[in-house]
């Protein structure tokens, strides 16, 4: 693949994720977000498995072993704050003492 044909693929997905996002009403954004905690942990499982793969850094270079870094990084704040964020919701429910 040639780097024209990645930039594109994207900024289109930046471009739908963008409109999708955007029409969606206030009261699904909560369902969405769990949905998302769950890919999150998905990528979290995958990039541990990169991370702790039997490849030789000098096979592949350092590049696979920053994006997984990074990947859980980024995939462990999307998770965490997706509890801190239900259990605010979770607080609201509950009856005042």
């Amino acid at each position: 693949m040639t780097i024209i044909y990645l930039i594109t693929i994207f900024a289109m997905a930046i471009f739908l994720g963008f409109e999708l996002i955007t029409k969606v009403p206030a009261t699904l954004h909560t369902p969405l977000m769990s949905g998302s905690n769950a890919i999150s942990g998905i990528t979290i499982v995958g990039a541990v498995g990169v991370l702790l793969t039997q490849i030789a850094m000098q096979d592949v270079g350092p590049l696979p072993f920053i994006l997984g870094a990074i990947a859980i990084f980024f995939a462990t704040i999307n998770v965490v704050g997706g509890f801190v964020v239900t259990n605010r919701m979770l607080q609201k429910f509950k009856g005042r003492k």
